[in-house]
This record gives structure tokens, sequence and C-alpha cells, in this order.
């Protein structure tokens, strides 16, 4: 990257609006997001919107495709981590006092994965169903090898009953089941995260500290179940559907070869599952 690339791409983020713009879609990573979700999550004037996207695009920081009758914006990861390098080889110059190098190159060849049992939490808005599924799914599929948790980001909330009943039916334990907030996983002493998985939209938007030991993260997005209105089987096929997508996606997980993935391939196969065809897998 030229020097003024670098400036230009620093001038660009040097704005806070511009900059929480930036830092949602990185959020979504490889997702795309429309612009009505945007403003809506980040309390923005569409035309406001509008004007910070138009400067992120031409500083080649996000791309817009259309699907449909909709536009969808994604960051541009490469770009971002060409700055790093950047700034890196340029005003670090290596020097592990000044920087501790973590681009792209060095992630490659690093395993990711030890021989232990690995620590996964999945976020949701409420914890009433999408991430109670989760919990209770790779806790019956995951063969002993994983801790799962799951967590909320209101300060309250149940487990919805359609969600309990459900998985009572087939076959899990649901005593230990309950409705947690985030909170409780960012205080001293809470478990420190190997995988962390939003798989709401809602929660995926909010900004959260980072977390604790470098975990990777990924989006495993499904529709919200509970919002499903109409008589109690189509709320029922409603939660049936989600709890299927949901099986798939944990399937696939515990599938991987953790062992033999470096940081990068196992970001990519996290954000591949995440991509799964819901219909295809209903």
């Amino acid at each position: 990257m030229e020097l003024n690339d670098a400036s230009l791409i620093l001038t660009t983020l040097g704005h806070p609006g511009r900059l929480s713009v930036f830092r949602l879609l990185a959020r979504r990573a490889p997702e795309g997001v429309r612009p009505s979700e945007m403003a809506g999550a980040l309390g923005l004037k569409p035309n406001t919107l509008s004007v910070y996207l138009g400067t992120l695009e031409r500083a080649g920081l996000v791309t817009s495709q259309r699907r449909g009758k909709s536009v969808y914006y994604n960051v541009h990861l490469s770009r971002m981590g060409g700055l790093v390098d950047f700034l890196v080889a340029d005003c670090c110059r290596g020097r592990p006092d000044l920087c501790a190098p973590r681009t792209a190159a060095t992630l490659h060849g690093e395993s990711f994965m030890e021989d232990k049992t690995y620590n996964v939490l999945f976020i949701c808005t409420g914890n009433s169903a999408r991430s109670i599924f989760a919990e209770a799914l790779l806790t019956s599929e995951g063969g002993g090898k994983f801790n799962a948790y799951s967590a909320g980001t209101k300060p309250y909330s149940a487990l919805n009953p359609f969600a309990v009943e459900l998985l009572r039916r087939n076959g899990h334990d649901v005593t230990g089941l309950r409705a947690k907030n985030i909170d409780e996983f960012q205080r001293d002493g809470a478990p420190v995260m190997d995988f962390v998985f939003t798989v709401c939209d809602s929660a995926a938007n909010e900004e959260c500290p980072p977390w604790p030991g470098q975990p990777i993260t990924a989006h495993w997005g499904l529709p919200d179940p509970v919002k499903v209105e109409g008589t109690e089987a189509e709320k029922s096929l409603a939660f049936a559907t989600t709890y299927a997508q949901m099986l798939h996606r944990i399937q696939a997980f515990v599938a991987l070869s953790f062992a033999q993935l470096d940081r990068l391939s196992l970001q990519a196969r996290l954000d591949d599952i995440g991509r799964m065809d819901d219909a295809e897998h209903a």
C-alpha cells in the first residue's frame, strides 16, 4: 500500500460516524448489510448514512452489491488488512516493542487449536430460542469436546416455551438451561472463550468489548422464530425449522478438523457455515 492510500483510509476512518458504519460492517463480515438495517442499528438518518457509505466506498473500504431489489454493503477486509501491513512494515519497522504483528501473513500456518475442551459462546438478543438451541445442540453433538454457553444482550430475558418444549421432544436435557445476560461472561473469572458466535443480526450489530484470549468469532444469523405470528402449528413449524437449521450448523462445526487448520482457514470454514443454504437444510 502506498502512503497516499494509507492516508486516505486513516482520514476516512477518522470521522466517528464513518467509523461506526465501518465497524458494524466489520462485525457482520463477510455477510452484507442493507442500509435500512444499518440506519436502524446506528440511529442514523438515511441521507446521513448514504453520505458515510459513499465516502467509505470511494476510499475502497466498503463494496456494494445488488441482490434483487435490495443493495447490500460489505466491508473490504483485504483493504483494511493492507493498511495494517503498511503500518507494521513502514511505521513499526517490524519492531516487536512497537507493534505485535497480527497480519494475514503471520496467521497463515499458525495452528489455532490444541488438544483441549473448547469453550463456545452463542449470543443472541434475547437468549430465548436460537442461542439456546445452539447451546443444547452443541452439548449433545459435541462428543464432550466443547463447553457450550449462550447469552443474550438484553438486560432481562426468559426461555421461550416453544423452544423448551421442542428441545424436550428432541431428547435434550433442559433442566440446566436458563436465560443469561452477556455480562455474566464478561466478568472476572468467567470462562475464556475459544469461539464466539452471534446467531441473530441484532446481536451482531451491537458493540461488544473485545473478548479475552482472542477467540475466533463468526456470525451465524437465523430468522427469529419468536416473531412468527399465526396458529400454534405455524409457530411450532417456525421453531422446528430454526432448530433444524441450527443443527446442520452445529454438525458442520463439530466435524471440522481443528488441529489441521490454521486460524485463517478455520475462520473461513466458520464463515462458510454461517452462509449455509437455509432452504436446503430446513
